[in-house]
């Protein structure tokens, strides 16, 4: 039933969910959970179209394309899922869970990001067997936390709030390293759909804005701000900012928190254009659908406060209406 926060999909994951994305071809849903599962839903119809088992909890997965997708697994695994037979399997292995998994059209590979402290990088066109697809591995500072492409760029946020920026046609190592910004834990790092630079969010109600370019000119314009908190006898309550979703066709984005709402932002503008009806829990996961007329949000507890009695883990799909996410004309007052 549509409500204000969006149409609630049946058969939703029985456990944390620990990511949602909708597909570039279509309106089909790939959802990721604790619960062991990937499932595939068509968002439009609110129908499961299909679901895949694994043998520990599910962090991440992505689409390939409209008839097959990649899992990242805490049992080191990473996945190939083939939608029409509803079979897998296992493209390689890390040493240790795998917490990211991004797949790169521009070069044609998958990219996983693990708690190993290695990014690796595999053709899913080799034939089975880890040798054959397995194209490198590359040694990070930390643990992985947060991946995004744009075009050749990868972006890559890890524990220690470090940063690596690298082009995927040269992976030996990256075109920059850098320091978050903000001082606590990366939660989420997602690039600008005009490949400008990236959005980075943290566990203490903020984002970060920033820019590839290191010109003097673009990194005068890198700014972070406070989000998803709020005062309460005269206390700040701060909670952390788990995603960020960019809008395909405007360029602004949502961001999701432990505080159960979801904001929309004009980045260029620094503002933000509309905020949302409240979630039952936090906001676990964001995903705007291809053309930008479907958003849909995991509303599911991150244990941020250890285990308690929690809503059950659902997955809304929201209309986008054009006011929520198209930026403002700036309007000048009139000359004197």
């Amino acid at each position: 039933m549509a409500s204000a926060t969006g149409r609630e999909l049946s058969n939703p994951p029985s456990d944390g969910i620990s990511n949602l994305r909708f597909s570039n071809h279509s309106d089909h849903l790939l959802v990721s959970s604790w619960d062991k599962s990937v499932r595939l839903y068509d968002a439009s119809a609110n129908v499961l179209r299909g679901e895949f088992m694994h043998s520990g909890p599910v962090l991440d997965c992505c689409f390939h394309d409209d008839s097959s997708g990649f899992s990242a697994a805490a049992d080191n695994t990473v996945r190939r899922l083939v939608f029409s037979s509803n079979k897998e399997d296992i493209l390689g292995k890390h040493d240790a869970p795998v917490r990211c998994v991004e797949y790169s059209y521009a070069a044609g590979q998958l990219i996983t990001g693990s708690w190993d402290k290695t990014l690796k990088c595999w053709d899913p066109r080799g034939a089975s067997g880890q040798e054959r697809t397995l194209v490198g591995t590359y040694p990070q500072p930390e643990r992985v936390y947060s991946l995004s492409l744009v075009g050749h760029r990868l972006v890559v946020a890890t524990a220690g709030r470090h940063v690596n920026i690298y082009d995927l046609r040269n992976m030996s190592q990256p075109e920059q390293r850098r320091e978050s910004s903000l001082k606590y834990q990366t939660r989420c790092v997602r690039c600008y759909p005009n490949g400008t630079g990236y959005a980075l969010s943290s566990v203490e109600g903020r984002v970060a804005m920033e820019f590839f370019d290191l010109s003097e000119a673009s990194q005068t314009k890198k700014y972070a701000f406070k989000c998803h908190r709020k005062s309460e006898a005269g206390r700040d309550i701060v909670y952390p900012v788990n995603a960020i979703a960019f809008h395909p066709i405007y360029g602004t984005f949502a961001t999701g928190g432990c505080d159960g709402y979801v904001n929309v932002w004009d980045g260029n503008n620094k503002k933000r254009l509309y905020q949302y009806s409240k979630y039952p829990t936090s906001v676990a996961a964001l995903s705007f659908s291809r053309d930008g007329r479907l958003l849909a949000v995991a509303s599911s507890y991150t244990f941020e406060e250890g285990p308690k009695p929690h809503e059950q883990d659902a997955i809304f799909v929201r209309s986008v209406n054009e006011i929520e996410v198209k930026p403002k004309p700036k309007v000048y007052p009139p000359p004197a």
